[in-house]
């Protein structure tokens, strides 16, 4: 990743370390980001892993919510975990920007899938599309259990409000009351869950991303007995609300390009550092809030180790010019007047972005 105008150039080794695994990321998530219409284009499901750090590991991701019904019925009682029953889907939030939540998922997932695919993972996912139907809730859990995974991942984002809600605002991560009924979900998520929750939340703050200051939440962790999938998926899961939608400013970043690429790239950096064995440990991890409980006040951000945020969200503006163009050839010259700066290897894949905007392949 080159550096950003007027900020000094790391020292070499180090900077030479992280100039490479910011290109390796940046790349794959840039070269995936490709807009029609405002909409990502999805990647192939069955695209064939490549050989990399993360070779052998399989990740399933479940982008929240569905695009349609398509003739299921939202409300059918299903297992809920806990002994109980509960409606088999719902329809999603609405950011206030009038994106639907369930695209937003969508997006994200798209980003990380594809940044884990280019570092060797296989990745299964819980839905095929986002115009179609995605499964009921008990069923995404036994997929994501029957999928072979060594972690689960489940992309949400929040909403407090039909209307503005600007005082509610940063991410947290859900983690299930414990003990679950089922003893192999239990064992699940009360050690692997945990700490690949608590290495993904760690990675989101890395990345420069707040944690909640809202629902009770403590440094981004909020406990809940209610969420049938961490009470059905015996693989460890983690499950994000990546922000508030009725914030009118958190919702312009989440419905956004370069924000889907800045929460995938911190999802991306916790899942690796957690497959890595990197992870944080299963505890301490927050306890259920007590009533009236204060919310704690997020640390500050560390610095990254993985991703140079600061410098994926100085090619969010190249991006959104890239995505206006009227034509490759527009977009090719904006590339090459305004991308000087950008290393040779994001580069290309923003020509692979230019190309597949307008149906094409890059002819290299």
């Amino acid at each position: 990743m080159p550096t950003e105008p007027g900020r000094p150039a790391p020292t070499p080794p180090m900077a030479a370390t992280r100039a490479r695994r910011s290109v390796l990321i940046a790349s794959s998530l840039l070269a995936s980001s490709a807009l029609a219409g405002g909409l990502l284009v999805s990647m192939p499901a069955d695209a064939a892993p490549k050989a990399g750090s993360l070779t052998g590991k399989t990740v399933f991701l479940d982008p929240g919510h569905q695009g349609s019904a398509a003739g299921h019925d939202l409300a059918k009682q299903v297992p809920d975990g806990r002994d109980g029953k509960k409606d088999c889907q719902t329809t999603g939030a609405t950011a206030v920007t009038g994106k639907a939540e369930h695209t937003i998922n969508w997006d994200v997932s798209q980003l990380v899938k594809k940044a884990l695919e280019d570092k060797g993972a296989v990745v299964k996912m819980s839905r095929k599309d986002d115009t179609g139907w995605g499964g009921c809730v008990d069923e995404r859990a036994a997929a994501a259990s029957a999928s072979g995974a060594q972690l689960a991942v489940s992309i949400h984002a929040d909403s407090t409000s039909t209307g503005p809600d600007a005082a509610k605002s940063g991410f947290h991560m859900i983690v299930p009351t414990l003990p679950i009924p089922d003893k192999a979900v239990d064992a699940a998520q009360s050690t692997d869950g945990r700490k690949a929750s608590n290495t993904i939340r760690d990675s989101l703050k890395k990345g420069g991303l707040t944690p909640a200051n809202y629902l009770g939440a403590v440094d981004g962790i909020v406990e809940r007995p209610d969420i049938a999938g961490l009470n059905l998926t015996r693989v460890p899961l983690a499950f994000i609300e990546m922000g508030n939608l009725s914030d009118p400013a958190e919702a312009a970043v989440l419905s956004s390009p370069q924000g889907a690429t800045k929460y995938a790239a911190a999802i991306t950096n916790g899942i690796v550092k957690y497959l890595d064995g990197d992870s944080a440990p299963a505890n301490p991890t927050a306890p259920a809030p007590a009533p009236g409980a204060t919310p704690s006040e997020p640390a500050a951000p560390e610095p990254s180790e993985g991703v140079d945020m600061t410098g994926l969200e100085g090619l969010g503006p190249l991006i959104d010019k890239i995505t206006k163009a009227k034509s490759a050839d527009e977009a090719q010259k904006i590339l090459m007047t305004e991308g000087q700066d950008v290393s040779s290897d994001v580069l290309r894949s923003m020509l692979s972005v230019v190309y597949a905007l307008f149906g094409g392949e890059l002819p290299v």
